[in-house]
């Protein structure tokens, strides 16, 4: 029994075993299978995968030459546009370096000129001072050799008269001294004469050349204005209408303008008295507007007195302006181009004050330009010279001391301000332009027709002109003739000789020069006259 049990067992392990093995071996099998198909899977996928990496990496290469091929053109043409730009940038350094070059050149050459021009001029300058130290020099020699001979004259005569008159030494050297006053009187008077033909040769051609080119390049007509101070009226009835009832539009009228308003009998014309000339001209616009319109009233009065005040304002700086430009200083300060539009309204004997000084500044540029003086500088000093009359019935003092404060006040040019005082002699002139400016000042106002002078200054002139000439000894008669350019003078024969008439006529001279005035240039003529009279029977 334990061996059946035995042998059962045996068997049933061996079965278990076989069966085991079998199911093993199938499972083995199965997993071998299995395994075989994953490889296969796996080597598909693998190969699908590397596939797909091949065609990704392809693609990515060809990308990758697309955007280098891409960048690479980017890249050209940034270096190409930077090349461009910094072609251009030193293109237009070395124009600019160009201009500057060429601007430098210019002003070389124009300084070149212009120490050429000064060279001449001061070689000119050298010639004319070697002739006349060189006539100086023949004449202290000659003066040296006279006086040689006059001493030794001396001596002879002394000896002569002692000797054959039998005078004592006092009475020769009184006789002596007499003829030897004579001789030099006579001589003096001969150098004065000579010296004056001299200096009137050299002087006369130049200053007429200068001024005749100045007169030539500016010439032009210019006709003196009136400020007008009345009014036409279409009838009489306007004026009870100007009046109003209780006269309170005249009183409007006046008390907004500052202006009289005179109605009397004349017909048809209302009189606008006044001493400022802008609030005479506001107050005829005011007028020949209210006639205009017909509406006369206080409130209407107002409005128009402010609205022409405005506009005047706007004239007053368009004349400025204008001006201003007219006569090349355009950068002039505002305030002082308004001032001198002031000046259109101001006139002096006559003459309008803004065309004088535009007319002085032309002429001071002409005759700066001749002579190599800065011609901006004196145009604008020309133009600045009157200023001082815009404002002069407004602050004390005269047109000279306001014009300088003013040009002090906005920073002139040094030279411009002393042009502004010195042009009427107030202050010595510190610069050849201030001297040029006040010559153009009394050329322009010594022009025929600039000026017309009222007839109680007019007969004033004369008369001091006159007693001036018979101030002098051995004076017969005085006539001041030509308006006051002329003086013509006749002495007494017997009390003056004709060699002291020269000298006369130069001490009269000196004295109207210190003593009056004037513009222009007056003319001093001395007449001596001997008459012998007798009658045939």
């Amino acid at each position: 029994m334990n061996i059946t049990f035995v042998v059962i067992a045996i068997s049933s392990a061996l079965i278990g075993l076989v069966v085991g093995y079998l199911a093993i071996s199938l499972k083995m099998k199965s997993a071998k299978e299995t395994a075989e198909l994953t490889l296969l899977n796996a080597e598909q996928e693998a190969s699908n995968v590397r596939g797909k990496a091949e065609q990704e990496a392809e693609s990515i290469v060809q990308t990758a030459k697309r955007d280098r091929q891409s960048l690479k053109k980017e890249l050209l043409l940034e270096a190409k546009e930077e090349a461009r730009k910094y072609r251009e940038e030193v293109a237009e350094e070395f124009k600019a370096e160009r201009q500057e070059l060429r601007q430098a050149e210019l002003r070389l050459t124009e300084r070149a000129s212009s120490l050429d021009r000064k060279d001449d001029n001061l070689t000119s300058k050298e010639k004319t001072l070697e002739q006349k130290e060189q006539s100086l020099t023949d004449k202290s020699k000659h003066i040296d050799e006279r006086e040689k001979k006059v001493a030794q004259l001396e001596e002879e005569k002394i000896l002569e008269l002692e000797k054959v008159a039998a005078l004592s030494q006092e009475e020769a050297r009184e006789q002596i001294l007499a003829e030897t006053r004579d001789k030099l009187t006579h001589e003096v008077a001969s150098r004065i004469k000579e010296a004056e033909r001299e200096i009137k040769e050299r002087s006369d051609k130049t200053a007429k050349d200068l001024l005749a080119q100045a007169m030539q390049r500016i010439s032009g007509e210019y006709v003196a204005e009136q400020t007008v101070t009345s009014v036409h009226l279409p009838d009489d009835a306007m004026k009870g209408r100007i009046i109003g009832r209780e006269g309170r539009n005249i009183r409007t009228f006046e008390s907004l303008t500052g202006i009289d308003v005179i109605i009397d009998d004349t017909p048809e014309v209302v009189v606008l008295s006044g001493f400022d000339p802008i609030r005479r001209e506001i107050a005829r616009m005011t007028m020949e507007a209210l006639l205009q319109d017909g509406r006369i009233h206080p409130a209407r009065i107002e409005e128009l007195v402010e609205k022409n005040r405005l506009e005047m304002d706007n004239r007053i700086r368009e004349y400025g302006e204008a001006a201003a430009y007219e006569i090349g200083a355009p950068n002039l300060h505002s305030d002082l181009i308004k001032t001198m539009g002031r000046l259109h309204f101001r006139t002096s004997y006559g003459q309008n004050v803004l065309r004088h000084s535009i007319e002085v500044a032309k002429l001071a540029g002409v005759l700066a330009a001749e002579l190599g003086e800065n011609v901006n500088l004196a145009r604008r000093a020309g133009f600045l010279h009157d200023i001082g009359k815009a404002i002069d019935r407004e602050v004390d003092g005269s047109h000279v001391e306001i014009g300088t404060e003013l040009a002090r006040k906005y920073k002139e040019h040094p030279v411009v301000i002393n042009t502004i005082a010195s042009h009427h002699g107030d202050v010595e002139a510190t610069s050849t332009i201030a001297v040029i400016v006040a010559a153009a000042d009394a050329l322009s106002a010594a022009r025929p027709g600039s000026r017309r002078e009222s007839m109680e200054a007019y007969i004033k002139r004369l008369q001091d002109l006159e007693e001036i000439a018979n101030s002098f000894e051995g004076i017969k008669q005085s006539y001041a003739i030509q308006a006051g350019r002329e003086v013509r003078i006749i002495v007494h024969p017997n009390k003056v000789s004709d060699d002291k008439i020269t000298i006369l006529a130069h001490d009269i001279r000196e004295k109207i020069e210190n003593n009056l005035d004037y513009p222009g240039n007056i003319k001093i003529t001395v007449i001596r006259e001997t008459r012998a009279t007798d009658v045939a029977k």
